[in-house]
């Protein structure tokens, strides 16, 4: 089936089995009958988590979402907030994409692989411990923590693959190094699956030059698995076939154009538990190549962060990553290194238009406040009003910060 069939078949099955999202179609007047394609799927409000938080703590454990009767549950997780997910049954297409991936990523029947997520209360571990054993490779299930264990595992197993946050990683690479041992030598590692944080691109390169890994850096979420990777440097992430990926405007919920910033929202097709257009809380750029033609799998997104953390200016959402982003490319252009602290300031002295001051930590340099004009332009389709060079930005300091005044 295409996703437009997937999709009428698990909104026909939740309406009919989960009493929570017949409630949501009631609420926005809508039936089963009035959602036949993706592009349908905007007439529905966005379940958000904090809306999924409540329902649960209203009715728990699962807040009228379960869409199968409770013994049927194998498995219980727990996300902060705290949100209980049911584990998805074999079938689940979450199994079917993490395979995708691990392939992807050169994970094969040949490796042994180490996996350092977390088994406990949280999805991650034992969806890759699956997903791994699918792709037919030996696990070695070793969770979070135990630094020097862990080191020896790799060399007295003689592990080729690591799952896990990028950080865990370095810090397993450091340790060994201060044990004596050289990566490239003395290990048998050479390829890395890495999730659960952003990996900033100097580590990534640092993991590819010194150590020799190829790298696979992953965006998932605990409700739905994973979304998106990429297997070459640079930001931008292909999107999964499944599930159904919207990025849309936090405010409206209409969907956002290409190169623009929007809220990741995701539908599933997981019968246990139905998830229709939750809203993760992340922001992503939308790169679209073709828009209106293209599959999901041929488009792409950028992670830029959580909604609490973006401002709007102007219309267009403008977070600290995407202006990271730029200073780092402006810098590069006008010879300025190491890339210097940036902020921005939006304010309205004019009561009909934003204005965004970006102050920049470095002495007064023409280049730079030409490059950075440009690239903030690109990286956040805002451009800048005017640009003030500072002696310093303290790190405590917001990257954004919101100057209006909106009584």
């Amino acid at each position: 089936m295409n996703l437009d069939e997937k999709l009428r078949d698990i909104v026909a099955y939740a309406y009919e089995h989960a009493p929570a999202v017949r409630a949501r179609f009631e609420a926005a007047e809508l039936t089963p009958a009035d959602i036949q394609t993706t592009a349908d799927l905007v007439r529905l409000p966005i379940l958000s988590k904090d809306e999924l938080i409540a329902l649960q703590q209203a009715n728990p454990p699962f807040g009228g979402m379960l869409g199968v009767p409770a013994r049927e549950v194998t498995r219980i997780y727990m996300s902060p907030g705290p949100i209980y997910e049911p584990a998805p049954e074999p079938t689940d297409t979450a199994w079917d994409m993490a395979v995708a991936v691990l392939r992807g990523g050169g994970f094969t029947a040949d490796d042994i692989v180490l996996n350092t997520l977390s088994y406990h209360l949280v999805p991650a571990g034992l969806l890759l411990d699956e997903a791994l054993l699918r792709v037919g490779a030996t696990v070695v299930p070793s969770g979070y923590g135990n630094t020097d264990l862990q080191v020896k595992l790799l060399r007295d197993l003689g592990v080729t693959g690591y799952v896990g946050t990028p950080s865990f990683l370095a810090h397993l690479l450091q340790r060994a190094e201060e044990l004596g041992l050289n990566v490239r030598r003395d290990l048998k590692l050479n390829k890395v699956l890495v999730s659960a944080e952003p990996l900033p691109p100097s580590l990534r390169q640092k993991f590819a030059d010194e150590y020799g890994l190829a790298v696979c850096n992953t965006y998932a979420t605990a409700e739905l698995g994973l979304l998106a990777y990429n297997t070459t440097p640079g930001l931008t992430m292909d999107l999964l076939p499944e599930p159904i990926i919207e990025l849309v405007d936090p405010d409206t919920g209409e969907l956002v154009g290409t190169g623009e910033v929007g809220e990741i929202v995701v539908t599933g097709f997981s019968k246990v538990y139905p998830l229709i257009r939750l809203g993760t809380g992340d922001l992503a750029i939308n790169v679209d190549p073709l828009p209106g033609e293209s599959v999901q799998e041929e488009r792409q997104i950028i992670i830029v962060g959580r909604r609490g953390d973006a401002l709007k200016v102007r219309g267009m959402f403008v977070h600290p990553t995407q202006l990271r982003f730029a200073v780092t490319q402006a810098a590069m252009m006008a010879g300025v290194y190491p890339p210097p602290a940036v902020q921005g300031v939006v304010t309205r002295p004019d009561p009909q238009r934003d204005f965004l001051t970006v102050r920049v930590a470095t002495a007064e340099n023409p280049a730079l406040d030409d490059a950075l004009r440009g690239a903030i332009q690109q990286a956040c389709r805002v451009r800048v009003d005017a640009i003030v060079f500072v002696d310093v930005i303290d790190e405590g300091e917001r990257m954004m910060v919101d100057g209006r005044a909106w009584d």
